[in-house]
């Protein structure tokens, strides 16, 4: 068995044409045996999912494809990592439902030798709940928070390609109740000779939970998707897209508030709300998001995004359906950045992100 794995992993180098691909190559194939496939919704610890910067956020993304020096985006993605981003600061605060709300706070850093790197923490906290009894006797208010450890990591393995790792531990406390998981992300991009185009590889949450609330494990969010961007030549503005969820092809499920096929009460025939290939393309959407990024002067950013997949899953019957837009604006001003964005979860809802950036290597020369 292992002289045949030896063989296939040196077939791919053969393949490949260039070591450097060959090892991006490996690296996702290595990693791919330890992640299992899930849909959202069916996984533990979705705070590994929620965006991390109002950039991201106001386009749409979990994770973006921007070669353009950005500790944020380089957070999300840590092929992104390069010494450019040395001495970055972001503070960043979401108020996502009720009293469920996000801080965070990043920093990056190149060490001689060592390499460029990123460290962020990330809180999130669901609020104060009162505690009851199987008996349904008052225990006393309990709180529950989740806190995301973030060390990653980045290397141009040629002009044109580059790859990143990022660590990240978490931990959940609620109430008497503790659970701590380990997750790693991994990812591979290229960027195009006059830096116009670059795509991005990823294999994000892949890990599992060490301690679990009742010795149960469950699985992480783990996610294979392809993301890139375009600088148009002739335009101030980008457009990005991403493919997700590339691991499982049917993202589809049966609402029982909104059934995909009706008993017709005359005829008894079953009748279903789409055909065989508005199945397809329903599902195909929903692996889809786009974005779109202008830039104004170089200081003012509109950013705005669409996530197919949202709007399905969060639409109601007979109300207009806003779910899965996005919108955000960026101001740029001597070494700050700050980012506002707005995205709408539900026709209910649409949590709003801050985050304030700063260059100290521009604050402080």
């Amino acid at each position: 068995m292992k002289s045949m794995s030896n063989s296939f992993y040196g077939l791919l180098l053969r393949l490949s044409g260039r070591k450097s691909w060959g090892f991006c190559l490996l690296f996702f194939v290595a990693a791919l045996p330890a992640a299992r496939a899930q849909v959202a919704g069916l996984s533990t610890l979705s705070v590994l999912d929620l965006p991390s910067d109002a950039r991201s956020a106001g386009i749409g993304f979990d994770y973006v494809s921007l070669y353009d020096n950005d500790l944020n985006i380089s957070l999300g993605n840590p092929s992104l990592i390069t010494p450019a981003i040395n001495n970055q600061f972001s503070l960043g605060y979401e108020n996502m439902f009720g009293k469920f709300n996000l801080a965070s706070a990043a920093v990056s850093r190149t060490f001689e030798n060592i390499g460029s790197f990123t460290f962020g923490l990330k809180y999130a906290g669901y609020g104060r709940f009162e505690g009851y009894d199987e008996y349904e006797r008052p225990t006393g208010t309990f709180v529950a928070n989740d806190f995301l450890l973030s060390v990653g990591w980045g290397k141009a393995v040629t002009n044109r390609l580059s790859i990143g790792a990022a660590f990240k531990p978490v931990v959940s406390q609620y109430e008497a109740y503790t659970a701590l998981a380990f997750a790693v992300d991994l990812a591979a991009t290229y960027i195009s000779r006059n830096q116009r185009f670059a795509a991005t590889l990823m294999g994000r949450n892949i890990g599992a939970q060490i301690f679990t609330f009742d010795g149960t494990g469950e699985a992480l969010p783990f996610e294979l998707s392809l993301s890139g961007s375009y600088q148009l030549k002739e335009a101030p503005f980008r457009l990005l897209f991403a493919l997700t969820e590339l691991q499982t092809w049917n993202l589809r499920y049966e609402d029982p508030l909104n059934p995909s096929a009706t008993v017709d009460a005359f005829s008894g025939e079953t009748v279903y709300r789409l055909s065989s290939f508005g199945k397809f393309a329903d599902n195909l959407g929903r692996h889809v998001q786009v974005g779109f990024e202008a830039s104004i002067s170089k200081i003012v950013f509109l950013r705005l995004g669409y996530n197919y997949r949202q709007m399905a899953e969060m639409k109601a019957a007979d109300a207009f359906n806003s779910a899965g837009l996005s919108f955000g604006l960026g101001v740029r001003v001597k070494g700050f950045e700050l980012s506002y964005a707005r995205n709408n979860y539900h026709y209910m809802q649409a949590p709003n992100f801050i985050t304030l950036s700063a260059d100290l290597s521009r604050l402080f020369k």
